[in-house]
């Protein structure tokens, strides 16, 4: 059988003196049904004598309890820190015997900051114990031995509170995932993370993903789910950087003093300020200039920032949220990105799938779609069924692009149901759809080659065959590159010109030219 071994302080008040009833670190040995093997009464040197004085009243009445003396100094017992770090350093060096005995540790005695201190500790297993704590007998009771009550922390035992917690986990996932009920498992797995840190963390978190996946309605979620968990009390703040240019950015973000900008104008908060104690959503960060990225790195770091026109800093607490599209890591090694900021970004970043890579999601997507429109539009539409199969089979296609994400899904829906008689979608309906999307999609991607020749050829690109375009965008971009035809004409026939017996590299050029019915003055003059 293993043994007990109990530790707790000694109650410098509660256990003084023959005259109490009820003594805690005397009583802790007395209960049968709970026998103390060992006690470590941990006591402070200036309370030698009466540890000594407990130690000899529990031998004579609890003889088979080993009472051992741990001194423990503190200069200040309700210091957190101090109090904290002695436990910490106590059970680091203790060296449990888990195999051999069974650890308590006696909450009764010792300041509320040693009982917060123990309970953090053997929480954290960093002491292997179950709590006890003693309390006195009725006052008209015969009994001095009073009452104990055992508590375990190990919450892996606590079925209902484990199924708890993970209710409430669930919960939050939902918030973060806007009620959908997703299928895609690398999706929900990226959900389950961003709620630990957001729910956890208050560092800055970085959201990566095409334009439409849903940055910022997921940076408005993990604000509300921080919200609920109270690590925030102020509001939401979103900036599109993209709409912030020159001098206007740093009045937006920082403000100003009166007459700093322009003339006469008054005193400005600043955005920042406004998310004082809130949550700062900067999206498409890459879009602000590099004055304003260190601005916002102080203002991270330190809580406080400078307006411009003033002498003093302005204190904002906020948590930061940033959103962009871009390879941030591209623009630091471009030198369009601090490096510092990237960094103090890079500790929690998230990059969100595109639908592309969503496409069981997509359904779910449409219901929430309908969802949305009905709260819109003031009354409930649905598909058809074969309409439903029609725009399924249409919207889950590999060989639909979904450019614009998300954001091209809820339009299209909206419209549906804009656009439903008597409330329903019909075939026609959806097939008008897809056909007005194929359109959209086609007139939207044009190649950077093709945009590049129209404005040198016109109409007569339509009779340039695909391979043939490739390589005269080439020659026209190394064209305007040069600043003769001789030097375009070295450059792009580099390889071949050795094994030419006439190396008039500006007329080959010019033939080559001549094909698209193109000069040299027609190549660069354009690109003025």
């Amino acid at each position: 059988m293993k043994k007990n071994v109990v530790i707790g302080f000694l109650g410098t008040q509660l256990d003084a003196g023959k005259k109490r009833r009820w003594r805690p670190s005397i009583a802790v040995t007395q209960h049968g049904a709970f026998p103390v093997h060992r006690l470590e009464l941990l006591h402070d040197r200036a309370f030698h004598r009466l540890a000594h004085h407990v130690k000899r009243e529990i031998e004579e009445a609890s003889p088979a309890t080993e009472v051992l003396l741990q001194q423990v100094d503190l200069r200040d017992p309700w210091d957190f820190q101090e109090v904290y770090g002695a436990l910490f350093d106590f059970a680091r060096d203790y060296g449990f015997d888990e195999d051999r005995e069974d650890y308590f540790v006696h909450l009764t005695t010792g300041t509320h900051v040693a009982q917060i201190c123990w309970f953090l500790l053997t929480e954290s297993r960093h002491v292997p114990a179950k709590l006890v704590q003693t309390s006195p007998p009725p006052r008209d009771a015969d009994d001095v031995t009073g009452n104990y009550n055992i508590v375990d922390l190990d919450l892996s035992r606590y079925d209902a509170l484990q199924q708890r917690f993970d209710l409430v986990a669930e919960e939050y996932n939902a918030l973060l995932k806007a009620g959908i009920e997703t299928r895609n498992s690398g999706f929900n797995s990226l959900i389950e993370r961003i709620e630990l840190v957001a729910t956890n963390s208050d560092a800055p978190l970085l959201l990566l993903g095409d334009t439409g996946t849903g940055k910022s309605e997921l940076a408005e979620r993990i604000y509300e789910l921080k919200l609920q968990r109270r690590r925030v009390k102020g509001r939401l703040v979103h900036v599109n950087c993209a709409t912030l240019k020159g001098e206007r950015a740093m009045s937006s973000l920082f403000g100003h003093r009166r007459g700093a900008v322009g003339s006469g104008s008054s005193d400005r908060r600043g955005l920042l300020r406004e998310a004082d104690g809130g949550v700062l959503f900067l999206d498409e960060i890459n879009e602000l200039g590099l004055d304003e990225q260190a601005m916002i790195l102080h203002a991270v770091e330190t809580g406080r920032f400078l307006p411009l026109g003033s002498d003093h800093e302005i204190t904002s607490r906020f948590q930061l949220i940033a959103g962009t599209n871009k390879n941030l890591g591209h623009l630091v090694s471009e030198g369009k990105f601090r490096p510092d900021l990237y960094a103090r970004l890079n500790l929690w970043t998230f990059r969100l799938p595109s639908l592309s890579e969503r496409r069981e999601d997509i359904e779910p997507n449409i219901e929430f779609e309908l969802n949305r429109s009905e709260r819109l539009l003031g009354n409930r539409v649905g598909f058809n069924a074969d309409a439903r199969a029609r725009y399924l089979d249409f919207a889950t296609s590999p060989g639909t692009a979904w450019p614009g994400n998300f954001r091209d899904l809820g339009a299209s829906v909206q419209r549906l149901c804009t656009l439903a008689p008597r409330g329903r979608i019909t075939l026609a309906l959806v097939d008008q759809e897809i056909d007005a999307l194929e359109r959209q999609w086609s007139s939207a991607e044009i190649n950077p080659d093709d945009a590049l020749l129209q404005t040198l050829i016109g109409d007569r690109l339509s009779e340039v065959d695909p391979f043939d375009r490739v390589q005269l965008a080439y020659v026209v971009r190394m064209c305007r590159k040069s600043p003769t035809l001789s030097a375009a004409g070295r450059v792009l026939f580099a390889a071949s010109r050795a094994t030419k017996t006439s190396r008039n590299d500006a007329d080959r050029l010019k033939k080559y030219l001549d094909r698209f019915g193109l000069s040299w003055p027609d190549v660069v003059e354009n690109d003025r």
